[in-house]
């Protein structure tokens, strides 16, 4: 059997494997990404990144796969459903007494989850090459990687104009992880783009953060906003971030692909907490223990304690008006920061108007 030959047989194994482990999707792609290197730079001199510096800071490592692992020839990527249950997400986000949390995130943390998978590939394909000498290691999320790009060129889907992948059988609703290696893979052949005329994503983007096809501003970006932010919310941006306390779905709740969305397989993705009908009021008065132990093993704990409290405070204030409203915000305003502080007091006032 001639070298070509014997990679084609390891790579299909790496997918029959994959998909043995849970995952919805693998596709094998090479590392040149210099055709995103352009737009990147532009959109990190816009200042479009926000306050996540580390994507300025750590641009050659991304389009550089050599420099996270070296020798690095190809990379397998992996796509994960996480769409928790069947539901009118729409009228629950209408809900305005209800907090609105990302559907990613009402299950166990991703992290966690995807990257456990990722090593029992990688160890399974090293047993299988237990005579080959070559290097691997695993990302989800973790490290300066183009997910997207690298899913893009492994044929997993196309970038939608919302800048997530869009897969045209599974829509948007998945995970995406990683194995770098220094093995001479078969790549797999990059798909079409399907967007098409359409604008849904751009169209419904609440604080208008989408500001051009495939280009988000990560300043106007409720998710940017609600997670990776960590100061006081412009005050233009909180009457439109309604009920939602942590991310936002609504690009992809009316992206038409998003009609053959699959719900996950994976139990780790199911809700848990009830988190899919959490009451404002009852969110904004659990402790910060409460908070520890509750989001435990979930990416909602690493927004911390004040910031949740911010968040809320905003929801609450653009809540339906009750005296009971009035109540649970006045109840924090004595221990608790300043930036909380600020976002309490302008949720009050939204209620005397």
């Amino acid at each position: 059997m001639n070298d070509k030959l014997i990679w084609q047989s390891i790579t299909k194994k790496i997918k029959i494997w994959g998909h043995d482990l849970g995952f919805d999707e693998i596709g094998i792609s090479d590392i040149n990404l210099n055709h995103s290197k352009k737009a990147y730079a532009d959109w990190i001199k816009a200042g479009f990144h926000g306050e996540m510096n580390y994507l300025k800071k750590h641009q050659e490592l991304k389009f550089n796969p050599t420099q996270l692992l070296p020798k690095t020839l190809t990379v397998i990527s992996v796509r994960l459903n996480y769409f928790p249950q069947k539901e009118n997400t729409l009228k629950l986000l209408q809900d305005k007494s209800k907090a609105y949390i990302s559907r990613y995130t009402l299950g166990r943390d991703y992290h966690k989850v995807i990257r456990n998978k990722l090593k029992k590939l990688s160890q399974k394909l090293k047993e299988e090459l237990k005579d080959v000498s070559f290097d691997s290691r695993v990302f989800t999320d973790s490290a300066p990687v183009l997910e997207v790009e690298i899913a893009e060129k492994a044929g997993l889907g196309w970038r939608g104009k919302h800048t997530l992948l869009l897969n045209k059988d599974n829509g948007s609703w998945f995970f995406l992880g990683e194995i770098y290696t220094s093995l001479p893979l078969v790549v797999d052949e990059k798909k079409l783009n399907h967007c098409g005329s359409c604008s849904a994503c751009i169209d419904i983007c609440p604080t208008k953060a989408i500001i051009a096809p495939y280009k988000l501003d990560a300043n106007r970006c409720i998710s940017y906003l609600t997670i990776e932010f960590k100061g006081s919310i412009p005050v233009e941006f909180r009457k439109p971030i309604g009920n939602r306390i942590y991310g936002c779905d609504d690009c992809q709740l009316v992206c038409p692909w998003n009609k053959y969305g699959k719900i996950t397989k994976e139990k780790d993705f199911n809700t848990r907490h009830n988190l899919n009908d959490l009451s404002l009021i009852d969110s904004f008065k659990i402790s910060e223990q409460e908070f520890k132990r509750v989001f435990n093993g979930s990416a909602i704990l690493r927004i911390g304690y004040n910031q949740w409290l911010r968040n809320i405070a905003i929801s609450l204030g653009n809540s339906p008006k009750s005296e009971k409203v009035i109540e649970a915000l006045q109840s924090r305003l004595k221990n608790t920061t300043e930036l909380v502080k600020e976002h309490i007091l302008w949720a009050i006032k939204q209620h005397q108007n």
